[in-house]
């Protein structure tokens, strides 16, 4: 499979894009005024301790304070299980903590102690963000500092080494098990990630020193100076993926800019000298996500129903820990009985709710809801074809059997915000609801306004300011019920169209009034 990282950098903001075929799967956005935490280390300070939750939360120096669940608070990790503690790092440099700890609902386990027992308020710790900030919620931090490298991730309060899933071959499982184990420090540990896969012995226990040495140097500036601080900062979205995602054989990098260029070259000349020349400097007229079709699949990531190539469609709502996902059969008809078109419809959008649950890089709870199918072999069928779709996801996801009607529960590891989130707000329209009332609604609110106003205090004029084509509908639908309220109240009504109205909003202006 041939990748591609595409990388379109201006002074307000870097977005990176990660293609597999040509298709773009993942995007990172890194705007300079709301650089990504993620693996950054503080030296923080408790604020406060909760039993209850058994948590606490952190000054960190961010604009909310983090939050710390008594199993990240532990001096040491625990020892995780062989093989589930392997996990690849995240695109996002996540850190890696127990494997209990990994997937969604990360950190909701079982209590290993009592937080008041391991944290008092106003103790100095350092800790690690795991989790950036989503939303209203603090980052999600963790005492079991981790320092990813481009073949390894060091875990300093942690015996354990493991090697990633993705690698299968059990010889060159154990023979990269081996070579780390070898010289590493007592008491640390190491997670061998996929990249080290064919890496010579040397070259793993060279960068594990160089690790190592990173390590030495923050533990020493964290243990003085002012508190809340910075002590590490991780890499730029730019070297972080580059790092994480670059794979010299298959992997080729275009940048837009000289600067990132020269940089990355760099960057990979220190790694993998035979991948410079996979590093290419784009410099065509067309912007250069435009070029590879990024800015199209980018809109269509916003949209909220999204088409089928056989005329079926899928319609994508998000909540902020919850999203459902439903498929529509639309214009397609098939061409023999029900049960195969349906199932063939449930089929496709298998693929394309994969993608798009990556793209958009929906975390939490994913509902999807799938047409119903009779039969339990393609019941079987689909969720087998979604479980091999979601392969390709590097996010770690859990699948929950398909029930009769149809419903998959999965759930997806949330490490940053949506792409939703990310490039858009709340409308400030309709306050975020989705939706505005109707003319005809507001109208009929207008009309028992007028009506509440004239029994309280009559009035021989009511002028109503509103929206034009509130207005409109006034006139033209409910002009006989303005006349009835005329008669009945001896007044006279005066609807007034206002440029810059909302439509929902009204006010009511009786005569005498000031």
């Amino acid at each position: 499979m041939s990748s591609s990282l595409v990388v379109n950098s201006t002074r307000s903001e870097v977005r990176v894009a990660y293609l597999e075929n040509e298709n773009p799967v993942e995007v990172y956005i890194e705007r300079q005024a709301e650089c990504g935490v993620v693996g950054n280390i503080y030296r923080g300070r408790v604020v406060r301790v909760l039993p209850g939750m058994q948590a606490a939360f952190v000054d960190v120096g961010l604009e909310r304070t983090g939050f710390l669940y008594v199993n990240d608070a532990l001096p040491r990790a625990p020892a995780p299980p062989e093989d589930d503690a392997s996990a690849d790092v995240s695109g996002e440099g996540a850190v890696l903590g127990d494997s209990k700890q990994r997937g969604v609902g990360a950190n909701r386990s079982q209590p290993v102690a009592n937080i008041a027992d391991v944290l008092q308020q106003g103790q100095e710790i350092l800790v690690q963000v795991q989790k950036e900030p989503i939303g209203t919620k603090g980052a999600r931090l963790t005492r079991h500092i981790t320092i990813p490298g481009r073949t390894l991730v060091f875990m300093p309060f942690s015996e354990h080494t493991g090697v990633s899933l993705r690698i299968e071959d059990l010889e060159e499982r154990e023979r990269l098990r081996l070579a780390v184990e070898e010289n590493k420090s007592p008491g640390t540990g190491f997670i061998v990630r996929t990249a080290a896969e064919g890496v010579q012995g040397e070259e793993l226990q060279e960068e594990a020193r160089r690790i190592e040495s990173i390590w030495r140097d923050i533990d020493k500036r964290g243990k003085a100076g002012p508190v809340p601080r910075l002590v590490f900062s991780d890499l730029d979205v730019v070297l972080r993926t580059t790092r994480d995602l670059f794979v010299g054989g298959s992997t080729t990098i275009y940048l837009d800019t000289e600067a990132d260029h020269q940089r990355v070259r760099d960057f990979v000349q220190s790694f993998e000298p035979d991948g410079v020349d996979k590093v290419e400097f784009y410099d065509k007229p067309q912007p250069i996500f435009d070029s590879f079709g990024i800015e199209v699949a980018l809109e269509r990531a916003l949209e909220r129903k999204v088409w089928l190539k056989s005329g079926g469609h899928i319609v994508i709502d998000q909540a902020e820990a919850l999203t459902v996902i439903d498929i529509n059969s639309g214009r397609f008809v098939g061409k023999s009985n029900l049960e195969e078109t349906i199932t063939q419809i449930n089929l496709e959008a298998v693929q394309e709710v994969a993608y798009q649950v990556r793209l958009r890089n929906i975390g939490g709870i994913v509902i999807i809801d799938f047409i119903d199918m009779a039969l339990a072999a393609n019941r079987d069928a689909v969720l087998t074809a979604l479980e091999n779709a979601l392969k390709k996801d590097r996010a770690k996801t859990s699948i929950v059997r398909m029930s009769e009607i149809g419903l998959v529960e999965m759930t997806r590891k949330r490490v940053r915000e949506s792409l939703g989130n990310t490039l858009t707000e709340g409308c400030p329209y309709c306050n975020s609801r989705g939706f505005i009332k109707s003319e005809q609604t507001v109208a009929n609110e207008i009309l028992r306004a007028i009506v509440r106003s004239l029994n309280r205090e009559p009035s021989p004029t009511v002028l109503i300011n509103i929206h034009s084509s509130v207005a409109d509908y006034l006139y033209e639908v409910e002009s006989e019920q303005l006349e009835e309220i005329e008669e009945k109240y001896e007044t006279s009504i005066i609807p007034v169209a206002r440029d810059g109205y909302h439509q929902e909003h009204f006010e009511l202006v009786c005569a005498g009034d000031k």
